[in-house]
């Protein structure tokens, strides 16, 4: 779902906010929140709330921001705001009540006087500063690196953000350990001409910023929705019967991945109906391990020791022989149960074996039925071609005479070409010698 701006140009390019046309988020940059209250008549004008989120850099970075002008700003608008020792340049990205719910989210007062002030809508001054400053990111990101790595900081840099106004930029950077900026802090002051503002952000937070496509073929949810990181470890993958890979369980930034957590609740709540204490089964041969659950199935996967046979049971089973074990006594044997899905059964369509009933002459045939209507088609188009003409007018023409004969005609055309290879038309030649 984009916004009307990003619709697509002639020629297939896209065109508006430069995002291609893919903001799947709702809006034209990352981490948006739709705002279903936009629309809807407030009763009491003056207890609207005055604070309004602006979104910095692409979404990637979000503030409040209170509204002390006399102008209602809606999402979309890009407004000048103070900054550090200055101004900045952001988009409205949420207005109205919702803001109230995502400070009460973030645990924000709406009456704490620390919260900035919007000064005014930005104009072409404030935007076209902003480009500028922007477009010295990236060769301020080379240079910043280079200087780390000459200082032997054991640091790694993933952005660099500059305010609208040039005079501030902040260094985003992942580290293990603690780092020594004394002299890097100089040295990028120097350098840069701006106050430096250091942050160390999480290998997640870096995936965030850099984005990608993750193994399931969409946007990485870290950077288009999520904004909380849960802590996730591999018992979410053993509740789902997933195998310990670290190579399949890991995303783009290195740790376990965050959707392991979308769907554990429901294996949990799931896995109630399971009994406890049942991964091993006493029986004559041996006892049984407990290999895997199905929560779609009801089933429980049992093997024995001196076996590879792996052996489904129902719940009921494993319940009746769990019970039987706490008297005391051993089950005989271990017997697969078949599989019943609730699923209706889907009727397969029954092929019919053609081999060897197309043979050539039905091609051949076939050909021959596609050559004649050729045939028939030329024959008809002739046919009315012949009765058009056969019906146009005739046209006059002087040469022929009413009562002529062609036969006669043809004879004197003869005659009169014999003439001419004669010389008829030219006087007799004299063959006498001239004498002198």
């Amino acid at each position: 779902m984009s916004c009307s701006s990003c619709g697509t140009n002639t020629g297939g390019k896209p065109n508006g906010c430069k995002s291609n046309g893919g903001c799947s988020t709702g809006g034209c940059n990352r981490m948006n929140v739709h705002d279903w209250l936009t629309n809807l008549p407030m009763a009491d004008a003056d207890m609207t709330c005055r604070i309004i989120e602006v979104s910095f850099n692409k979404g990637s970075r979000k503030e409040f921001f209170r509204n002390t002008t006399v102008h209602w700003y809606e999402k979309g608008d890009m407004v000048t705001v103070e900054g550090v020792s200055g101004f900045d340049t952001g988009e409205v990205s949420l207005s109205g009540e919702l803001v109230r719910l995502q400070l009460k989210k973030k645990g924000i007062d709406e009456n704490n006087p620390e919260i900035k002030k919007i000064l005014r809508r930005a104009g072409d001054r404030d935007l076209e500063l902003m480009k500028q400053n922007k477009s010295r990111e990236p060769q301020a990101l080379m240079r910043a690196r280079s200087i780390a790595r000459h200082l032997k900081l054991e640091m790694k840099l993933s952005e660099v953000e500059f305010q609208a106004d040039g005079r501030k930029a902040t260094f985003f950077y992942t580290a293990d350990g603690r780092v020594d900026f004394r002299e890097l802090i100089k040295a990028y002051a120097s350098e840069f001409k701006v106050k430096v503002e250091m942050k160390q952000i999480g290998t997640r937070q870096e995936a965030a910023k850099v984005g990608g496509i993750g193994s399931c073929g969409r946007e990485l949810c870290c950077s288009t929705w999520l904004t909380s990181f849960k802590s996730v470890t591999t018992i979410a993958a053993r509740y789902q019967n997933l195998s310990i890979n670290q190579t399949k369980l890991s995303g783009q930034c290195g740790r376990l991945k965050c959707c392991l957590n979308y769907e554990l609740d429901t294996y949990l709540d799931a896995l109630q109906g399971f009994p406890d204490n049942a991964d091993m089964l006493e029986t004559i041969k041996g006892n049984a391990l407990l290999i895997k659950k199905d929560i779609f199935r009801s089933m429980m996967w049992y093997t024995l020791p001196d076996s590879n046979k792996q052996y489904a049971l129902s719940i009921a089973t494993v319940r009746k022989i769990k019970s039987m074990n706490m008297k005391g006594v051993k089950a005989e044997t271990l017997e697969t149960e078949e599989i019943v899905s609730n699923k209706p059964k889907e009727i397969e369509p029954e092929f019919v074996d053609v081999v060897g009933q197309i043979s050539l002459r039905t091609l051949e045939r076939n050909d021959k039925k596609r050559r004649f209507g050729k045939g028939k088609e030329q024959r008809s188009e002739q046919k009315e071609n012949k009765d058009k003409a056969q019906n146009s007018p005739r046209q006059f023409n002087p040469q022929q005479q009413r009562g002529s004969d062609p036969r006669r005609d043809k004879n004197r055309g003869n005659n009169r070409d014999r003439d001419n290879n004669r010389g008829g038309n030219q006087p007799p030649r004299d063959n006498k010698p001239k004498t002198n």
